[in-house]
């Protein structure tokens, strides 16, 4: 799920109940997901149009997901886990 989690800029909770490794092959359109388009826009020169998609047959993350692999991306609230440093100190020398 990290990939999965990058991709779409958000935490993403394996639910599925699914066990074990498996070899996928997932065809979907990077221009059409939050991270692509956010990276398009960074990427993109002032008074310029980003590129377009590279396909436009081909679907987003969220349909591809669905279509080619039976599964649902659902958005929910729910509890993650979050590292908070609330305090840094320097080591002395010793």
């Amino acid at each position: 799920m990290p990939y999965l989690s990058r991709e779409l800029k958000r935490t993403v909770l394996d639910q599925t109940g699914l066990k074990g490794k498996y070899d996928i092959s997932l065809k979907w359109n990077p221009e059409e997901s939050p991270a692509g388009m956010a990276q398009g826009q960074e990427n993109a020169k002032p008074g310029t149009a980003s590129a377009p998609p590279l396909e436009s047959s081909v679907p987003s993350i969220f349909t591809a997901i669905q279509e080619q692999l039976g599964l649902k991306l659902v958005s929910t609230k729910g509890p993650v886990e979050v590292l908070v440093i609330d305090h840094i100190v320097r080591p002395s020398e010793n």
